[in-house]
């Protein structure tokens, strides 16, 4: 297989999964570790991938800002999907439930049972959206400044709200997961309400999809050890593994 044909198959893959292994890529090509790693060092260069440990993920749009709400909630709908299906599944009757922001957060709010009685919290207009006619739910939503596209709210009112709550469980969205930067997002705004519900909620749970993986965004959240578990789509790359394993984080996937 010519170079330019490799090349042509990392970033169909890439299109499908949004992220790829090092070693599945060898396996597809027929070629060894090593001339994958010179491919995706390749493609990087010309900024249609970004290498990360074990593998690449598809290059953001931009300047290492995320790409807009319609390309979001239009991409990798049937993962975002079944991390909504598996968040539900965590909720008891009678809970205080934060859901934060994001198109995958959307999808958890559809999740929700119709039989969950409780309380849910929120600084997504859109997560607000989706449970507000629900029987039997309480939906809470902080003030704050409207960021567009996600309907996201944040700024101090965000926070102080958050601060006075005690809720059972949290979903955060996310920007990516790395085994060495941990949770991280792109809003920095964002990230304040995002500790906030993590100093104040008995369990959090990061909601991040596979081309995710490995992924680092502009600003930390938090560490693995930080979070009751990771909710996804597929089983993390080993190092992500690695390090949810040692920081005692619960991987939660299909």
């Amino acid at each position: 297989m010519l170079p330019a044909q490799r090349h042509q198959r990392i970033t169909e893959a890439l299109g499908r999964k949004g992220t790829v292994r090092t070693e599945d890529l060898a396996a597809l090509l027929g070629v060894s570790h090593e001339t994958v790693r010179r491919d995706l060092a390749f493609l990087e260069r010309r900024a249609l991938l970004v290498r990360v440990h074990g593998g690449a993920t598809a290059a953001p749009s931009g300047t290492g800002e995320e790409s807009s709400y319609l390309e979001r909630s239009t991409s990798r709908s049937e993962a975002k999907a079944m991390i909504g299906e598996l968040a539900a599944r965590l909720l008891r009757p009678g809970q205080t439930v934060i859901i934060d922001v994001g198109t995958t957060a959307v999808h958890v709010a559809r999740a929700v049972p119709p039989s969950f009685r409780g309380v849910v919290a929120t600084c997504s207009l859109l997560v607000a959206a989706e449970l507000a006619g629900r029987p039997g739910v309480e939906v809470l939503v902080a003030g704050g400044r409207v960021r567009r596209g996600d309907l996201a709210v944040s700024n101090a009112h965000t926070l102080a709200f958050f601060r006075d709550l005690r809720a059972d469980v949290a979903f955060l969205g996310s920007g990516g997961m790395d085994a060495e930067a941990g949770l991280t997002d792109h809003f920095l705004d964002e990230v304040a309400t995002k500790r906030v519900i993590l100093a104040t909620t008995a369990r959090t749970y990061a909601l991040a999809d596979s081309a995710k993986h490995g992924r680092v965004a502009a600003y930390r959240v938090c560490g693995p050890e930080d979070l009751a578990g990771l909710v996804t789509d597929e089983e993390p790359p080993p190092p992500l593994v690695s390090a949810l394993a040692r920081a005692g984080t619960e991987v939660i996937a299909p």
